[in-house]
């Protein structure tokens, strides 16, 4: 292909994806080509990123600004919200209340975490108690006024605030999520007296019922909104420079992406920002292979995020802790663990053999990059195995020291445990794929899903090392590595609609609903998901989804249940239906439903999607099933105490229609894909590896539920 008569009127579309060790990029042209990239993330995300881009636009052709001019679209993944609240290094924030509730961010739920534990320490506080300050003001349960906002107070309070030398204030009154009115006036005081000062009001995060999901959210998104504006606003600077002039977007924790202003009030929107775009990608690329029902997993250098997609939909949960602070926003459920190749391999006191959660990063990074790191990891321990090739490591850009990384395991690992160096990796890999097994059942049959009638799809640079693993151990019988598995994040963003969600408390039972004010209410939160929703060039048509919060009567937890109408009205038809779906979600959950039982209704919820013009991906045709064309040779691995040869090809010269049996090694740029003994692997037309598991020739019967 000549790239160059190609860039003349190409147009692309921009992922980003900043992880802690590797930004991911990828460029999607007009006509479905994708080019993909990795770079080391940097202490500044924005260098990383330019950086990414840079190394993209050579790899196009183009220089840095070409590549810039040529983009009229830029969607960004970014853990600058997330590293925020981990790491607490968040804005200092104040708290203004109402007169006798500061305390509610440490009552919490009145149960801790950790029951059993009587060490368990308290959550770090984001806002210390004498940031959080009262003032006179009361609605009832109704949303009335019984006592009128004092002014005055909440004009000292922000000055006492101020002295202090915050740089954010939440705001949360009781009742709040019914009638605003107060809320709204002390955003008018506070910008008259500090107007330089972030502002989060609980009435803008999240109007609904439940003080402390609430204050938490609120308070989060306070703290954590000044460094995401920060970057955002810094990043679009640096882009403008070198020529671009489109639009930038935020892949936002729902699975939807949000332009850079309404992100940046809504921090704690994109909390799981990076995460959210695999499973986007996931269902897309599902959709081309025929798999509505996929578990996801990612595992990159730090982490391993597991989540379900069912009938090509990812739930959602609004039951998220991140950092011991409940965030109550619509959130893709995606589970994580602190399970990467750079998890670190250590010896506890007790004798016993651990991986992670502590992960080496990018700097040093595991022993075998060679940047100074002495300590074992899974990617050391996947080195010495053979399931890695020291001069193939990103498609041969990075070199693996294989020396320095039986070095560290033997130090740290072998010689303490007295045992060969070979047997300490195969223990570090049994340990972190047991780890990562445990995570899939977590998401799966811990919630009513039998992962034996899911694919499993395995992304990030790990991934597909060890998923042939997993499905073993859970009974899944096929396996889906996508051709860009190593950048499937930054697939998602570029393949994402637009979407806000809006949300009111709206507490009634179900048979005595008013459906002509449910209308109504909904109509109103359209119209205020339009006016955030922007879009520009990007939307091709808008899309709303509307859900009810559904519970039976005397229950503290509801199921979203979606309205499936043919118009922009529920009817009463409609309703019966959600009715029935509920009971049936109901027992799929928490294996009981009871159709005698009254069903109530909580909140309104609505999804306005910004829907963008899908690019296929470009397609091959199938060609011979032998791939003798992209064999390499043979190296030894291990799967067991006893190795074995294991057949290694160039996974970017295999063809579509390519058959490997296992054992046999794929080396991808950016991944590498190990196919286990008795495995069968099929190219297919988008240059995915579906692998089929046969058990019956690994001696495993089927899997550990």
């Amino acid at each position: 292909m000549n790239l160059q008569a190609r860039n003349e009127t190409e147009a692309w579309r921009l992922g980003i994806d900043v992880g802690g060790t590797f930004t991911d990029l990828v460029a999607l042209g007009n006509d479905g080509q994708l080019e993909s990239t990795k770079t080391p993330s940097t202490p500044d995300p924005s260098e990383g990123v330019m950086n990414g881009i840079a190394k993209l636009a050579g790899q196009l052709g183009l220089s840095l600004g070409q590549l810039l001019e040529q983009s009229p679209i830029i969607v960004h993944g970014t853990t600058v919200a997330t590293n925020t609240l981990l790491e607490y290094s968040g804005a200092k924030t104040g708290l203004i209340t109402t007169e006798g509730f500061r305390d509610e961010l440490e009552f919490r739920r009145a149960y801790k975490e950790s029951v059993f534990s009587p060490r368990l320490q308290p959550p770090h506080p984001i806002v210390p108690r004498h940031l959080r300050l009262g003032v006179p003001e009361r609605l009832d349960a109704a949303g009335n006024v019984i006592r009128e906002l004092d002014e005055d107070a909440v004009r000292q309070a922000v000055r006492q605030l101020v002295d202090e030398g915050i740089e954010a204030v939440a705001v949360c009154f009781l009742f709040s999520f019914l009638n605003p009115v107060h809320e709204q006036r002390v955003r008018e005081l506070i910008t008259e007296e500090a107007p330089h000062l972030f502002i989060s009001l609980s009435s803008d995060v999240l109007p609904q019922i439940r003080e402390f999901e609430r204050v938490s959210t609120t308070v989060v998104n306070a703290y954590t909104g000044p460094a995401l504006q920060r970057y955002l606003d810094r990043l679009n600077r640096s882009l403008a420079e070198e020529g671009f002039d489109g639009e930038l977007y935020v892949m936002q924790s729902n699975g939807g992406v949000q332009n850079i202003v309404q992100s940046g009030k809504l921090a704690a929107g994109c909390l799981l920002s990076g995460p959210a775009g695999g499973v986007t990608a996931a269902a897309y690329i599902g959709e081309r292979v025929g798999f509505k029902d996929l578990i996801v997993v990612d595992m990159g250098g730090t982490s391993y995020d597991v989540s379900v997609v069912e009938d090509l939909q990812s739930p959602l949960t609004t039951e998220s802790w991140i950092s011991r602070y409940r965030v109550a926003l619509p959130t893709m459920d995606i589970h994580t663990i602190g399970a990467g190749g750079g998890s670190i391999a250590w010896v506890d006191k007790g004798g016993l053999l651990q991986v992670g959660p502590r992960s080496a990063g990018s700097n040093p990074g595991p022993a075998c990059y060679g940047r100074g790191g002495t300590e074992p990891t899974v990617t050391d321990a996947n080195l010495l195995l053979g399931y890695l090739n020291p001069d193939h490591f990103l498609g041969g850009e990075m070199k693996l020291d294989r020396e320095a990384a039986e070095r560290a395991i033997s130090v740290h690992v072998a010689e303490p445990l007295g045992i060969t160096p070979v047997e300490a990796a195969l223990a570090i890999s049994e340990i972190v794929n047991n780890n990562l097994s445990n995570a899939i059942r977590f998401v799966t049959t811990q919630r009513g899903y039998d992962p034996r009638r899911f694919a499993l799809l395995a992304a990030g640079g790990a991934g597909a090392i060890h998923a042939g693993r997993q499905a073993e151990d859970l009974g899944i019988e096929t396996i889906i590595v996508p051709k860009f598995a190593p950048v499937l994040c930054a697939l998602g963003d570029v393949s994402a609609n637009l979407k806000v969600t809006e949300m009111r408390t709206r507490f009634e039972r179900a048979d005595q609903l008013d459906l002509e004010s449910v209308n109504a209410k909904f109509d109103e939160m359209e119209q205020a998901a339009k006016e955030k929703l922007g879009g520009g060039k990007a939307v091709r048509q808008l899309e709303a989804r509307r859900y009810v919060d559904m519970r039976y009567e005397g229950e503290v937890h509801e199921v979203t249940v979606p309205l499936r109408t043919r118009t922009r009205r529920v009817t009463a038809l409609n309703l019966e239906a959600a009715i029935g779906q509920f009971h049936e979600l109901h027992e799929r959950l928490f294996a009981h439903k009871d159709t005698a039982q009254r069903v109530e209704i909580l909140n309104l919820r609505l999804d306005l999607l910004g829907l963008r013009e899908r690019i296929a991906l470009n397609e091959e045709p199938f060609a011979e099933e032998d791939p003798a064309a992209a064999y390499t040779g043979a190296r030894t691995v291990h799967f067991g105490p006893t190795a074995v040869q294991a057949a290694v090809y160039n996974g970017d010269q295999l063809k579509p229609g390519n058959m490997i049996v296992g054992p046999a090694v794929v080396e991808q740029w950016g991944t590498t894909i190990i196919i286990y003994p008795g495995h069968e692997a099929l190219i297919d037309a988008l240059g995915n590896c579906t692998i089929e598991v046969r058990r019956e020739r690994t001696g495993r019967t089927g899997g550990t539920l």
